[in-house]
């Protein structure tokens, strides 16, 4: 399930963005815009839900460091 806050991947292989990761800022009509971060340049940018799988943000990191 895609919230806003959750972390996701553009999945839809035509788009520039295929593969980035980001954060939902906020939904509404079967879309949602995702924030990319990136060093020094951040961009919102609106995609359909169908186009975005939610991503584990936790996966890689480890305890205790």
């Amino acid at each position: 399930m895609i919230l806003p806050g959750s972390a996701v991947r553009v999945t839809n292989i035509s788009d520039i963005y295929y593969g980035f990761q980001g954060q939902v800022q906020r939904l509404s009509d079967g879309k949602a815009a995702v924030l990319f971060e990136g060093g020094n340049w951040d961009k919102l940018v609106t995609f359909r839900l169908s186009e975005l799988e939610p991503v584990d943000a936790k996966a890689g990191r480890q305890k205790g460091k």
